[in-house]
């Protein structure tokens, strides 16, 4: 039951997302090279990291633009667990359970109306819109992101959108790359 239960959540998850427990720990950097078995950890964490990538980009591709229910629905309506890390009359936020970053927050609207994706937005959107952003401020301070942090939204396809409710990655608790992919 337990394994039919994980696949299903493992097919309708995306963003990268997996089966995993919610409540791991954020991923640590790899330890410092030293000696062949120090590169050999470094490169199989390179390689790891480029096939999730990967994996990433394939489920955004299938996925396809839809105004149907998501995954988030499911959360919204605790069907699936979710950490909560906030919460208010507009927003849920959780933690994403692949996180690309040692903090790394799915910001949501709690009413979707039509906003599957940015390039969907509109008038009617605004405020919405601006109080995810600021929902990602509040939510940074909390995690005590002070030295900076990223918000990424991603849209539609090419953007590697694979979950059709709009939303925003907060992430932070590391050095950010530019230029980011």
């Amino acid at each position: 039951m337990e394994a039919a239960v994980s696949q299903r959540l493992g097919e309708e998850v995306g963003e990268g997302m997996s089966r995993a427990s919610a409540s791991r720990p954020p991923p640590q950097p790899p330890p410092p090279a030293s000696g062949s078995g120090g590169r050999l950890a470094v490169l199989a964490s390179h390689l790891s990291q480029s096939s999730r990538t990967a994996g990433e980009k394939e489920a955004a591709l299938a996925a396809g633009p839809s105004d149907g229910p998501t995954i988030f629905d499911k959360i919204l309506r605790k069907e699936i667990p979710s950490q909560v890390v906030y919460e208010d009359e507009k927003t849920l936020a959780f933690r994403d359970i692949s996180p690309q970053a040692p903090v790394h927050i799915i910001i949501i609207p709690k009413v979707k109306d039509g906003l599957s994706r940015l390039s969907k937005a509109e008038e009617r959107h605004v405020e919405v819109m601006g109080h995810l952003l600021y929902a990602a401020k509040t939510i940074a301070k909390q995690e005590n992101l002070d030295d900076g942090f990223r918000i990424v939204i991603n849209d539609g396809p090419n953007g590697c959108q694979s979950v059709y409710h709009l939303h925003i990655h907060l992430l932070g608790g590391r050095q950010m790359n530019w230029p980011p992919g």
